[in-house]
């Protein structure tokens, strides 16, 4: 009997409290086998703690000589990538991250819950990265989600207004995400740095 993890490994990383798990994030989980990585206390997030259980989960990932994990992240979990690509040594094991509505820690509605998540890492990722943004997200502006592409060297989308909650929210599995994935994935394959560039709208109502 083969153990092997199926491929393509993909690691799915929720928002905090706001955050049961988005729905496209259920969705893409049960359709495609997925892993949604847990953590402890999506209420009281602690950066130390969440980083600790996605390095548990890079390094349960199917060793292999070449990137084999995606990462795909919501609100907080956008920090965390940041945060664990700037110390972890196994940033290598990592092919691509789908970045999706960043939360923006240093706000001062947020900054006493989330102190631990402060100051947010500006390093660039050691791996290619898509991040989308949005013009009506309350916990993080357009600007600053552009700004953290800019950091983070990731390739910048608008993701158009979308409500109160995430940038999927209501779009049922979200395939047009699901193309974002994709894509992201034949840049790391083609071993071509996404770069970034003028936001383009990607969801609009």
């Amino acid at each position: 009997m083969s153990h092997d993890v199926p491929s393509p490994q993909v690691l799915l990383l929720p928002d905090w409290q706001h955050a049961a798990p988005a729905p496209w994030l259920n969705l893409w989980q049960t359709a495609h086998g997925y892993r949604l990585v847990a953590q402890h206390d999506g209420l009281r997030p602690l950066r130390g703690d969440w980083m600790m259980q996605l390095e548990e989960a890079v390094l349960q990932s199917k060793p292999a000589l070449t990137p084999d994990v995606t990462l795909v992240a919501n609100g907080l979990g956008c920090l965390l990538v940041a945060a664990w690509a700037a110390h972890s040594r196994h940033s290598h094991r990592i092919k691509a991250a789908l970045l999706v509505a960043p939360l923006d820690a240093e706000l001062d509605a947020l900054c006493a819950r989330l102190a631990s998540w402060s100051p947010i890492p500006r390093q660039p990722l050691p791996f290619p990265s898509l991040l989308l943004g949005r013009h009506d997200d309350p916990d993080c502006s357009f600007l600053r989600a552009q700004a953290f592409a800019h950091a983070w060297g990731s390739e910048f989308m608008d993701a158009g207004p979308c409500g109160p909650q995430s940038a999927a929210s209501g779009l049922g599995e979200w395939p047009q995400g699901r193309a974002l994935l994709q894509r992201v994935q034949d840049k790391a394959r083609r071993g071509s740095k996404i770069t970034a560039r003028a936001p383009r709208t990607v969801i609009s109502r």
